[in-house]
């Protein structure tokens, strides 16, 4: 029976993979360091009076509070259910099923490649450079050929950044041709690197943000697209009409207040300072080949054995998010910053595995 009812899917759901989530993969232990989690959580206040009303379509003080924080109007936000639904409004807001190809830079994170084949949409790899940035002139030479082009910077894994003068090349190119997302998950923790003032000169630009990383809200799921009224107009068409949950709201305007953001942006120094500092020690260690740019709240570290790390820290209780088998990160771990002690913890178990 089962199989029968399988087979009423959709041919490419019935083929599809789902993304393989720190939580679906799981694991056991007592410091979790692989989903890319803020190592505290921040006290919020709950006004269940309304919960038997449906909630707002667009919650008007997220929205403002964000576009103050994001330094754009508010008619150029909307916030969704986390950026991965974003990720699957736009490629469902302007990709025709079977007809067009988004274009993603593997590796990358691995949801834009999940939203597309949900969708039916196809997918173009455009494998990142040798020092894992875009290639840009490869892309602009497929524009022809693409509805979105989704770049991620910080990039997840590898934390490589963007480069404005050719991102702004590449947005010229695709001017009436493709949309150019640019994925700001975690720029946070370097928010200098942000392109959002491009949005003035392009409105074939889109930004990804989110409040689950630096804003410690990742269960939340309250995410953001800042793009021109244009674009925010088509992704209202097709969003939900009650996407944002009246906690969700009530949570995330209290984190967007100046206090929020300012507990926020101290938690970012702490992280950033506790991660050149793990940087430090991790180069000093035998059996670590190389550290990847840090630029998020996660290092990428290829070992020499990454499965021997990877498996005697888990028996230890750390739990780390293996990359080993994607192509071009061979024994490669990934390293969420925890708190202090956690830290301690895995460098302490890092040496005693490595020394």
């Amino acid at each position: 029976m089962s199989n029968q009812l399988t087979k009423l899917a959709r041919k490419n759901v019935q083929e599809l993979t789902p993304y393989q989530s720190a939580r679906r993969i799981g694991g056991s232990g007592d410091i979790w360091l692989n989903a890319n989690e803020a190592p505290d959580s921040g006290h919020y206040a709950l006004d269940c009076n309304r919960l038997n009303r449906y909630p707002e379509f667009q919650p008007t003080a997220v929205i403002n509070g964000y576009a103050d924080y994001a330094g754009v109007n508010p008619e150029n936000v909307i916030t969704t259910r986390g950026a991965d639904e974003a990720i699957e409004l736009l490629i469902r807001t302007f990709c025709e099923p079977g007809v067009d190809n988004i274009l993603i830079n593997p590796p990358t994170y691995g949801m834009y490649e999940v939203s597309a084949e949900t969708c039916g949409v196809s997918i173009i790899k455009q494998d990142l450079d040798a020092n894992f940035d875009p290639d840009y002139d490869a892309i602009t030479a497929k524009l022809d050929s693409v509805k979105i082009v989704f770049l991620c910077a910080p990039n997840n894994p590898t934390g490589n950044l963007l480069d404005s003068a050719r991102l702004t090349d590449l947005l010229n190119a695709a001017k009436d041709k493709a949309i150019i997302v640019c994925d700001e998950a975690y720029i946070e923790f370097c928010p200098a690197a942000s392109q959002v003032s491009l949005l003035q000169d392009f409105d074939n630009l889109v930004i990804l943000r989110t409040l689950s990383k630096a804003f410690a809200l990742a269960s939340l799921r309250c995410g953001f697209a800042i793009a021109s009224e244009t674009v925010i107009g088509l992704l209202s068409k097709v969003i939900p009409p009650y996407p944002v949950p009246e906690p969700v709201a009530q949570i995330a305007s209290q984190a967007l207040t100046a206090s929020g953001i300012e507990i926020m942006t101290d938690r970012v120094a702490q992280l950033n300072g506790m991660r050149s500092a793990f940087i430090d020690e991790l180069n000093q260690l035998t059996g670590v080949e190389k550290v990847f740019p840090a630029t998020g709240n996660y290092v990428l570290v290829q070992f020499n054995n990454s499965q021997k790390v990877f498996s005697l820290l888990g028996e230890q209780g750390i739990v780390l998010r293996d990359f080993s088998s994607k192509a071009r990160l061979e024994n490669c771990i990934r390293i969420t910053l925890g708190n202090a002690a956690e830290m301690n913890s895995t460098l302490a178990a890092l040496k005693s595995v490595l020394s």
